[in-house]
């Protein structure tokens, strides 16, 4: 009974100080105190190896955006995405991007809702933070260009340093034979100067732009193996790309044979399979098969271990089958 009662009374003041904070946050624009706990130390704790995109100088893990923009691809477990919007206050996402660039994690990439470049903005401004930007415009695609041309416009005038096409709209793009469309969107970006990537989840990105030399100076890809519990069953596999449940990587083993011959820069992403297959394995196969750089998503908490791991992993990785292109 006593540890029922202490765990309760535990309960009840967790709940109590996370919604003071949270109303605190909210009246302060992302401080509870008014004296701000993020330190940013680049490079204090830790370093990772690192390549390079066009000019752009990129750590072999990046930090992913989907845990900040509490997007958290937890499947039919809806309480995740309202917990981690409660957990990742605009405090704790600098704390974690402070605690990230302390750690040699230099370079994040993100797509942009409402509201979010403005948070990376006063992470700079507010903290000094030098953490990087790879972002993908949300904005629709059209043949006139017009709206995605402003808003990668916006991003570049507002600090980012690196486009790409968000897989969102490559992957029907490119079913749909509109190649005229993802070129243009890659010369936006490059005639604004900086590097201009595509990103997509089904392979056929990747494929399409190659065959049509659309001018991408770097891919973001998914890339995981299907050896996890809620991995896709063979016979979900012969259904379309997507209405396949549960995977964010249809085809590994053929992403793998076809990365081989890409030149190009690659960023894997979804490496952890939104969280069901653990860092180590999933950072291991990876780099052992050939993805120049690893986009993860991670909690503050998770930092120190996961670049710990990255640096063992990459230290040990030999015989790649495609050769560092970054």
């Amino acid at each position: 009974m006593s540890s029922e009662l202490n765990r309760r009374s535990f309960m009840k003041q967790s709940l109590a100080v996370s919604a003071g904070g949270a109303i605190a946050l909210s009246a302060t624009g992302g401080t509870a105190s008014g004296a701000s706990a993020v330190r940013v130390e680049p490079d204090s704790k830790a370093t990772l190896p690192k390549g390079k995109i066009g000019d752009l100088e990129v750590s072999r893990i990046l930090l992913g955006g989907n845990l900040l923009t509490h997007y958290t691809h937890s499947r039919d477990l809806r309480y995740v995405y309202n917990l981690c919007a409660h957990y990742n206050t605009e405090e704790k996402i600098h704390e974690t991007m402070a605690l990230a660039e302390a750690h040699g994690i230099d370079t994040l990439s993100i797509h942009n809702p409402p509201g979010i470049v403005d948070m990376l903005k006063r992470y700079r401004q507010r903290h000094g933070g030098k953490m990087k930007w790879i972002i993908c415009p949300i904005a629709e695609i059209t043949d006139d260009m017009k709206a995605y041309a402003e808003m990668t416009k916006e991003l570049v005038d507002n600090g980012t340093d690196a486009i790409y096409l968000w897989g969102v709209r490559s992957d029907p793009l490119c079913a749909q034979g509109r190649m005229d469309l993802v070129r243009k969107a890659v010369a936006i970006a490059k005639d604004l100067g900086v590097p201009s990537g595509v990103g997509g989840h089904d392979l056929n990105v990747i494929v399409q732009c190659e065959k049509h030399d659309v001018g991408a100076d770097f891919y973001i890809k998914t890339f995981h193996h299907h050896n996890y519990p809620s991995g896709p069953k063979p016979e979900e596999l012969r259904g379309p790309y997507q209405e396949i449940p549960g995977y964010w990587c249809k085809d590994p083993a053929e992403t793998i044979e076809v990365m081989k011959n890409v030149t190009k820069p690659w960023i894997a992403f979804k490496v952890m399979a939104a969280g069901a297959i653990p860092p180590r394995d999933a950072f291991k196969y990876v780099f052992e098969n050939g993805a120049d750089h690893c986009l993860a998503g991670m909690f503050d908490f998770e930092i120190a271990e996961d670049v710990m791991i990255a640096n063992e992993t990459l230290a040990a990785v030999q015989n790649r089958p495609r050769p560092w292109r970054s």
